[in-house]
C-alpha cells in the first residue's frame, strides 16, 4: 500500500474541503505529483502542491514545479484573442479573412473569428502532415492553414479543434498586433510578466527542463482503479487512422502525450495544446478575470462577454471530434449539460487532456487551477478535478 506523499502550501480558512479532496486524490484516485491553486480576484487562498514529478517517485513535487497542461493551454490563448478584441484590433463577428485575406481560401471567407475559436470553421484537422519543425515557421505555417479545406459547412457543426485552433489563432494575432508578435510573445509579455505567472507558450532556452514534470500514461491495472470515462470511439479511429478524431489528434505530429515533457516538444509554440505551467498561474488569471480586478489587458465590457450564456444555441450540441455534447464560448468551455463546473452558467475555462484544468466563476470572483502528472484518460470530466472542483462549490470562506 502506497503511503499518502506530505501535502504542502497553505488553505485560507474556510477553504479546507479543497485540501481535504485534494488529500483523496492521492488515497484514491492515483495521484502521482499535482497542484491545486485558487484565487479569489488577486488574492491567493488555495495553494497546494504535494507528490512527485517523476513516474519513479524519486523527485519530489516542488512548489515551482511546472508540467505540460495540453489544452489548458486554450484558455490563456483565449484571453490572448480577448486583450487583442479589447484593444480595437480584433471583432469576434468580424470574418477572419478582413484581417488575413489568404484565409478566405477553400471557401472560407466568411468564416468569422467567433466560428473560428469556437471550432466551427472545420479546420480540425489539416490534409497536409505537419512536423515540429513547420510549426517554427510560422510564415511557411500560415500558407499551409490558409490553404486547408473545411471539412464540414463553417457555422452549422462543432469539433474541436485540438491542436489546430492554437494555430489558427497564433497566425489571427500575429496579423494584427502591431509589432506581429507570436501568440506565446503576446502572452509571455502583457500577460505573465505583468502578473509574475509561472507559465509558457514556447519554453524559453533558459528555463531549465528539470523543473517540469515527467507524464505517466495510465495503463494496465491502473485503467480499472481509476478510469470509468474510457474514450473508445475516440480510439477506435485514431487505431483505424480515420476520422474527425484520428485527423485532429495526430496531426501536427507532436508525439506521444506521455512524451511532452521534452524540450524540442515545449520550445515551439503550439497555443492550443503545449503550455507549460502550473495551477498557481491559471488560477491567477482565471482569478483576475472572474473579478475584474484590472490586472488582465482585456477591458470589462470584454470580460462581460465570456461570461455571457453561450451563442451557439443554433449549432447542435454534439462534437464531431470527441463524440460528445459540448459548448464553446469565444474560445472556452462553458458550464453545460452534464459537464459542469463553476457556480452557475457564466462559468468558462478550458481543460486539458489527462486531466488538467482551469476556470473563471464570475459568479464568486474565484480562478481555479488544477495540474498533475498521471495522464487521466476522461474525455472532459477527469474524477480528480471534479473532486476538487464540487469542494470548492462547499467552502464558506
Amino acid at each position: 500500500m502506497s503511503v499518502r506523499p506530505p501535502i504542502h502550501g497553505d488553505v485560507e480558512a474556510g477553504f479546507g474541503p479543497v485540501a481535504d479532496a485534494f488529500r483523496r486524490n492521492f488515497d484514491q484516485h492515483g495521484e502521482i505529483g499535482a497542484a491545486v491553486a485558487v484565487y479569489a480576484g488577486d488574492r491567493p487562498v488555495v495553494d497546494l502542491w504535494a507528490g512527485h514529478r517523476d513516474r519513479r517517485r524519486t523527485k519530489a513535487w516542488e512548489r515551482e514545479t511546472i508540467v505540460p497542461v495540453f489544452s489548458s493551454t486554450k484558455g490563456m490563448a483565449a484571453f490572448v484573442v480577448a486583450a487583442a478584441v479589447s484593444r480595437g484590433l480584433l471583432d469576434y463577428e468580424a470574418p477572419v479573412a478582413r484581417y488575413w485575406p489568404e484565409f478566405a481560401a477553400q471557401g472560407k471567407g466568411s468564416i468569422t473569428v467567433r466560428q473560428l475559436i469556437d471550432h466551427q470553421g472545420g479546420l480540425s484537422g489539416l490534409d497536409q502532415v505537419v512536423k515540429l519543425d513547420q510549426v517554427a515557421d510560422l510564415d511557411g505555417l500560415a500558407k499551409i492553414l490558409a490553404a486547408q479545406r473545411p471539412a464540414w459547412k463553417p457555422g452549422t457543426r462543432h469539433g474541436y479543434h485540438a491542436i489546430t485552433l492554437g494555430l489558427y489563432q497564433g497566425e489571427l494575432v500575429r496579423r494584427v498586433d502591431p509589432a506581429h508578435r507570436s501568440l506565446g510573445r503576446i502572452f509571455a509579455e502583457d500577460i505573465v510578466e505583468p502578473l509574475g505567472l509561472d507559465f509558457f507558450i514556447g519554453l524559453p532556452a533558459e528555463e531549465p527542463i528539470e523543473r517540469v514534470a515527467q507524464l505517466a500514461a495510465t495503463g494496465g491495472l491502473d485503467i480499472l482503479r481509476y478510469e470509468r470515462d474510457l474514450p473508445l470511439r475516440i480510439g477506435a479511429e485514431v487505431y483505424a487512422k480515420r476520422g474527425h478524431a484520428y485527423a485532429a489528434l495526430t496531426n501536427p505530429r507532436t508525439g506521444a502525450p506521455a512524451r511532452a515533457a521534452r524540450r524540442e516538444f515545449l520550445e515551439v509554440e503550439l497555443p492550443a495544446s503545449n503550455g507549460v505551467g502550473n495551477a498557481r498561474a491559471l488560477a491567477r488569471v482565471y482569478g483576475a478575470a472572474a473579478a475584474k480586478t484590472g490586472a488582465l489587458p482585456i477591458d470589462n465590457a470584454v470580460l462581460e462577454q465570456l461570461s455571457s450564456a453561450d451563442t451557439a444555441d443554433d449549432v447542435p450540441a454534439y462534437d464531431l471530434v470527441l463524440h460528445t455534447k459540448s459548448r464553446y464560448h469565444l474560445g472556452f468551455r462553458k458550464s453545460r449539460g452534464t459537464f459542469r463546473f463553476g457556480t452557475d452558467k457564466r462559468a468558462y475555462g478550458t481543460t486539458g487532456l489527462g486531466g488538467s484544468f482551469g476556470f473563471a466563476d464570475p459568479a464568486t470572483g474565484l480562478g481555479f487551477g488544477y495540474t498533475m502528472n498521471r495522464l487521466g484518460m476522461a474525455v472532459l470530466d477527469d474524477v480528480r478535478s471534479r473532486n476538487l472542483r464540487e469542494a470548492l462549490l462547499r467552502c464558506n470562506p
